[in-house]
């Protein structure tokens, strides 16, 4: 009988190569089981009164301070009036997202500007009114005030708003797959198709604030063998989108449009 020799203990060396081995076969089992891709993305175009959300948080806001401040009639104090100015600020500067748009950082910073101009006349008269009489007759007759129950009302409205929008994109949406384009549109649930490969697609980021308030943005399709562009509106998280879009659809070129 042939006696085996004892097997010696592997050195550090095999055991730093065999340690490398496993986690190197570790580390590609679990990117081989990580998915790589979609199967589909939605792309929705939302109406602008999306961008309105900082209204609706600043009437519940107004509207808890005003009804602990107890203030329910005209005997109101100071609390109800800032309240009330603080909510008719916030409307003003979400109209004026919503009317104009600021396609660059010039603008907003011509923006701020102004608002700061406007804020610090305001602030200097009302507490100076003396330093130009006729301007501070009228900051100091300029009292504002409304109850709880306006406010919660503005916020009941929007609040509706909101849930009608979000029953509407519902049959209003467009979902990319790896070889077609779809558009779902109607409540009979209509469907078109469009070929996916060669897809192109434009990125526009046209207005500053509308992209820190949602991170929103336009997508133009440029879909095979059709003349018309597809113009998706306030899509949310444009760059998240775009880089789904560029995963899933490998060779896909996005384009960025820079309007300054």
């Amino acid at each position: 009988m042939s006696e085996e020799s004892p097997r010696n203990p592997p050195d550090a060396h095999e055991m730093a190569a065999a340690t490398e081995e496993h986690s190197h076969d570790h580390t590609h089992d679990h990117m081989h089981k990580s998915p790589t891709h979609v199967d589909s993305i939605y792309l929705i175009s939302y109406p602008k009164i999306v961008f309105l959300y900082p209204t609706f948080f600043m009437a519940l806001l107004a509207g808890l301070i005003t009804y602990f401040s107890g203030e329910v009639d005209a005997q109101h104090g100071r609390t109800g009036e800032v309240a009330t100015l603080m909510f008719l600020g916030v409307l003003a500067l979400n109209l004026c997202v919503v009317t104009f748009d600021f396609p660059r950082t010039t603008s907003l910073t011509l923006f701020f500007f102004v608002a700061m101009v406007v804020m610090g006349a305001f602030l200097t008269f009302t507490y100076k009114p003396d330093l130009i009489p006729v301007i501070g007759d009228v900051f100091e007759h300029l009292k504002p005030w409304a109850n709880c129950q306006f406010f919660f009302l503005i916020a009941t409205i929007l609040f509706l708003f909101y849930l009608a929008v979000l029953v509407a994109v519902r049959y209003d949406y467009w979902e990319v797959r790896p070889n077609e384009l779809l558009h779902h549109h109607g409540f009979l649930a209509d469907l078109k198709r469009y070929p996916a490969p060669n897809l192109r697609i434009d990125k526009e980021i046209n207005d500053v604030f509308e992209y820190m308030l949602l991170r929103s943005g336009r997508l133009i399709l440029h879909a095979r063998h059709e003349t018309r562009a597809i113009v998706i509106d306030n899509v949310p998280f444009i760059n998240y989108k775009e880089q789904l879009l560029t995963k899933m659809l490998g060779a896909l070129q996005v384009s960025v449009r820079d309007d300054s």
